[in-house]
């Protein structure tokens, strides 16, 4: 049997439990899907889950661990009414409204919610090497954010993995912390704008590491070393480093909303400019699936803020029959 919502947020990081919180408050009485856990950003509480400590996070002087981050804002949202179903939204039709959302069987007949304003904060997820020992040190010297983390290697000696414009400022954030950044690349030429290049290139502190690929990582509670292959000659050999940071890139979770919202050539969700509004009249998004600038939680959740204030007034404007 169908559920009649006014409200249903699908995503459960920063941004939708932040727009959550703005919704209940609003006495809209917003459901959660907030995905099933698994090893990937989609799961409940997003990518913070898989995080250990946070410190730019306003409010925590000393820093607090992704996980109770998550918690403290899931706990807060339940206060104010919130309600949450822990699974995957499997099927959306936006053509009209009430819009119709299946969890479960995508073929089921009817849908399982209906919703008068859908707020989308499906986030984002960094594109990982896929190492043996990867996923078990993400968060202990493992990174997919130099702004998250680069404070931690303080005269440290890392690794950077990629070829890009994000490789490279990450590279360049890292040598204010780092004293050595080497920055491994499978090819013989850079893929990054030219003047990320010169920028690197002048960097005393970045060495480059051509033609090399990342097989493996080591540590037992954290990051000591990384084994490397020459994509040439096949030939294998050590690097001791304490961080190894991924920047191959991110892809959003948008996979869902395909051919029904507008998607961007990098398949990020398209909003309009200054608000959280897409194409579709009643649908919204904000977080990371709509945002591959800044991708932080502070902002995250400052976008499900402005997502929640637009929900409400749209569903005010169509009560008004405006």
């Amino acid at each position: 049997m169908t559920e009649a919502r006014s409200v249903v947020i699908v995503g459960s990081g920063p941004a939708g439990l932040t727009a959550a919180i703005y919704t209940a408050r609003a006495q809209l009485a917003p459901l959660v899907i907030e995905g099933e856990p698994s090893s990937t950003s989609d799961q409940p509480g997003g990518q913070l889950m898989l995080t250990t400590e946070v410190e730019n996070f306003p409010g925590f002087v000393d820093g607090v661990m992704g996980p109770e981050l998550m918690q403290n804002f899931r706990s807060q949202a339940a206060r104010f009414g919130t309600e949450y179903v822990t699974a995957k939204v499997s099927r959306v039709d936006l053509s009209s409204r009430p819009f119709r959302l299946w969890v479960g069987d995508p073929e089921a007949s009817e849908p399982t919610y209906t919703a008068e304003a859908l707020i989308v904060a499906t986030g984002a997820k960094s594109l990982m090497l896929n190492l043996p020992n990867e996923a078990r040190l993400l968060g202990y010297g493992v990174s997919t954010c130099a702004t998250c983390d680069g404070f931690f290697f303080r005269g440290h000696e890392i690794a950077v993995v990629g070829g890009g414009d994000s490789a490279l400022e990450e590279a360049l954030f890292l040598t204010r912390f780092a004293d050595k950044v080497t920055l491994i690349h499978r090819r013989s030429e850079l893929r990054a704008s030219k003047v990320m290049q010169q920028r690197a290139f002048d960097n005393p502190k970045i060495e480059f590491l051509w033609n090399a690929e990342v097989i493996d990582v080591y540590g037992e509670s954290k990051v000591s070393g990384i084994r490397v292959r020459d994509t040439q000659s096949s030939q294998e050999s050590d690097l001791s480093v304490t961080g190894l940071f991924v920047a191959i890139g991110h892809q959003p979770n948008t996979g869902l909303f395909a051919g029904q919202l507008d998607l961007d050539e990098s398949g990020y969700l398209v909003t309009q400019q200054g608000t959280t509004h897409t194409g579709v009249p009643g649908v919204f998004a904000c977080g990371d699936v709509q945002d591959h600038r800044y991708r932080q939680a502070i902002t995250a959740a400052g976008s499900g803020c402005q997502a929640a204030i637009d929900a409400e007034r749209w569903l005010e404007s169509e009560a008004a029959g405006h």
